[in-house]
């Protein structure tokens, strides 16, 4: 029975997990998580880190239970950065958009404010991302008492405090434009492919496989032909196998 309830990709139906419009919200997630993970990794060794007292979790925690000292010495695995930011995105019912976003602003922040992410401040900075994606995105008006309800350490002047010099560290420069998006949304399936992520009918198409589809449904514009095209068994392009490969934009 659980084989039955698979679907499988053919000539006729290419089944997908995500689209650039609606991505999936777990797998995009992971990726956010593994992309901060790689940032923070990035900017060791750990006494040369760049940063900024707003976005010390130190000077600014953000639980009320105290934080062990050694934990700023040490990287967060990708696991404990998903933990994190996933209640963020399940309460409010955000879609993988709002991670693509967060993931846009955590970078301009690093590049513009030219600081470093890492054990003591990686909270704060994905915690700030995720405020201004929600207000920026979001289309009803959002308050950080919503974010409070979450986050029990932290104050509500504080997280205005955040929100104000991380708007100011981005310039105020919050739009992203379609081309940056579609590069993001790609790169992060690029990780998800990479890690693993993807399940494995629902991979992305490579260029060559996407041009063998549109030879075989031009093929089978002719019925007679399609007849015995039908009758072959498998997949004409092998789409269920498992792939390595970059989607595509054409």
């Amino acid at each position: 029975p659980g084989h039955l309830r698979e679907k499988y990709s053919s000539c006729a139906t290419v089944f997908v997990d995500s689209t650039i419009s609606q991505s999936d919200l777990k797998i995009t997630l992971q990726c956010l998580a593994l992309a901060i993970y790689y940032h923070i990794k990035k900017s060791e060794p750990l006494d040369a880190n760049r940063s900024k007292d707003i976005f010390d979790e130190r000077l600014h925690p953000v639980t009320e239970e105290k934080v062990p000292e050694e934990f700023f010495h040490h990287n967060p695995d990708p696991e404990s950065i998903y933990r994190f930011i996933r209640p963020f995105f399940i309460a409010f019912k955000a879609t993988g958009g709002y991670a693509i976003t967060t993931l846009v602003y955590i970078e301009r922040l690093l590049s513009y404010a030219e600081i470093d992410i890492c054990p003591s401040n990686w909270k704060r900075i994905v915690l700030g991302a995720i405020i201004l994606t929600y207000k920026y995105l979001h289309d009803e008006a959002m308050w950080n008492f919503h974010f409070f309800s979450l986050l029990r350490g932290i104050t509500i002047k504080n997280l205005n405090e955040l929100e104000r010099q991380y708007l100011c560290l981005l310039r105020f420069r919050l739009y992203v434009s379609t081309s940056v998006y579609a590069q993001y949304y790609f790169d992060l399936r690029s990780l998800a492919s990479d890690h693993g992520l993807l399940p494995i009918a629902l991979t992305p198409l490579q260029k060559e496989r996407a041009l063998n589809l549109e030879a075989i449904a031009r093929y089978c514009e002719n019925k007679n032909l399609c007849r015995v095209a039908i009758k072959k068994s498998g997949s004409c392009a092998n789409l269920t196998d498992v792939q390595r490969a970059h989607a595509i934009l054409s």
